[in-house]
């Protein structure tokens, strides 16, 4: 009985509640911690409010470390100890990371908002799917509001990122300002406390919630590609009329930049006070940057076999409209089809045939996902961009200008 009603289609979305949560898709604008944030007047339905949340979240999490550092007397540090004020990667992880993971929401907000509703302006979604669309999207504006998801969010961060992660991967291997490390052991101080309980899973949180909308997003994607949409080969934008989401990736430019601030944070830390070199970590860097833009870009991908599809289709069929028009072309022009008064010059037909071969191009040139080269480039730089100032660890910062000069003129 129980899998029967499991079987069983969810109710009709009403027309209103569909045409809403089309206008204001987004991935951000829902969860307990943005009613809580709502509550606090930290954020409103807009998100305008974002220079108020970075101050006070950055602060909370940060603020306290320099006063318990200096309390316990390892703000300047001694005897060995990293101390609070050279640890490059507790200041850019929350004065830099944090804020850039808090102004990315609005961002995507604004991007991403129209986006069910330009599904339907494009025509890509046919009437008979409507009700599938509408669907998706409701189940990605539930998932986006569950406080469930959040709750485990929220365990994750303390029973894996915390202990297990933080503890035995990223945590400095050596006496600092936090913990100080003796026969294989650390203790915590202070304000290695509060870092680890307070500003630590704060950050990791999120972190780890955009990776959730980030599944949100992907699911989304996934369920529309599933739907038979109408896509034209001879779009102008070559993939069918799907180009605007080659902008959508745009709107996590400023995640990724807060992911190589963590990156060049991490490896700083390294490269400092633990000896490493910056060319031991290319291996890291690379994987990095990969990863990324794999996480960015992948998605776009589900659209391929349709796109492939549509490429087919339509280099069969208008392979089959420009066979029949050039061989009544030639008939007419080359085999003395045309009247004697016709003129050649200024005839329709010339430029018909230009159109015709124009279109056929467009399809040939389809790609197979809405990605192009320069978003690829622009993402790509927004990640190692915070890492190129490692560089200056290798040589000083005049003899690396010069060999710039050098290369440039």
């Amino acid at each position: 009985m129980s899998s029967t009603r499991s079987l069983q289609p969810r109710p009709p979305i009403s027309g209103d509640d569909a045409t809403r949560d089309r206008n204001n898709f987004s991935l951000v604008l829902g969860g307990p911690l943005y009613q809580l944030l709502c509550r606090a007047h930290l954020s409103d339905d807009a998100l305008l409010l974002v220079r108020q949340r970075i101050a006070f979240i950055a602060l909370f999490s940060w603020l306290p470390l320099l006063l318990l550092s200096a309390l316990e007397g390892s703000l300047l540090g001694k005897g060995g100890v990293l101390p609070f004020l050279k640890d490059i990667e507790v200041h850019l992880r929350f004065l830099v990371a944090v804020p850039l993971l808090i102004a990315a929401e609005p961002v995507v907000h604004q991007r991403m908002r129209g986006i069910g509703q330009t599904f339907l302006e494009r025509n890509l979604v046919p009437g008979a799917a409507r009700d599938r669309f509408d669907a998706a999207i409701g189940a990605a504006l539930r998932l986006r509001n569950s406080v469930l998801a959040e709750a485990l969010l929220v365990a994750f961060v303390y029973g894996v990122g915390v202990l297990v992660v933080w503890r035995h991967y990223t945590a400095l291997q050596a006496s600092t300002w936090y913990a100080t490390s003796s026969a294989g052991n650390s203790k915590l101080s202070l304000a290695g406390a509060w870092y680890g309980y307070v500003s630590l899973p704060i950050f990791q949180f999120l972190l780890i919630r955009w990776y959730f909308r980030l599944f949100i997003w992907i699911r989304f994607l996934w369920q529309v590609s599933r739907i038979k949409l109408s896509i034209i080969p001879t779009h102008p934008d070559r993939v069918g009329g799907l180009g605007f989401l080659s902008n959508t990736v745009y709107a996590f430019a400023l995640l990724l930049a807060a992911h190589g601030v963590m990156l060049a944070a991490n490896l700083g830390n390294r490269i400092l006070f633990l000896g490493a070199a910056l060319p031991e970590f290319k291996m890291e860097i690379g994987v990095m940057a990969i990863f990324l833009l794999a996480v960015v870009f992948g998605p776009l991908l589900v659209f391929a076999p349709q796109l492939a599809q549509a490429k087919r289709k339509g280099l069969n069929e208008y392979g089959t409209l420009a066979e029949r028009y050039v061989r009544e072309f030639d008939t007419k022009w080359l085999r003395g089809g045309v009247s004697a008064d016709e003129p050649l010059v200024g005839s329709s037909d010339i430029q018909s045939l230009a159109d015709l071969g124009n279109s056929f191009e467009v399809v040939r040139g389809m790609r197979l996902a809405p990605i192009t080269r320069d978003a690829i480039v622009q993402l790509a730089a927004a990640v190692l961009i915070p890492v190129v100032p490692l560089a200056l660890t290798m040589m000083p910062l005049e003899e690396l200008l010069k060999h710039l000069f050098g290369l440039l003129f």
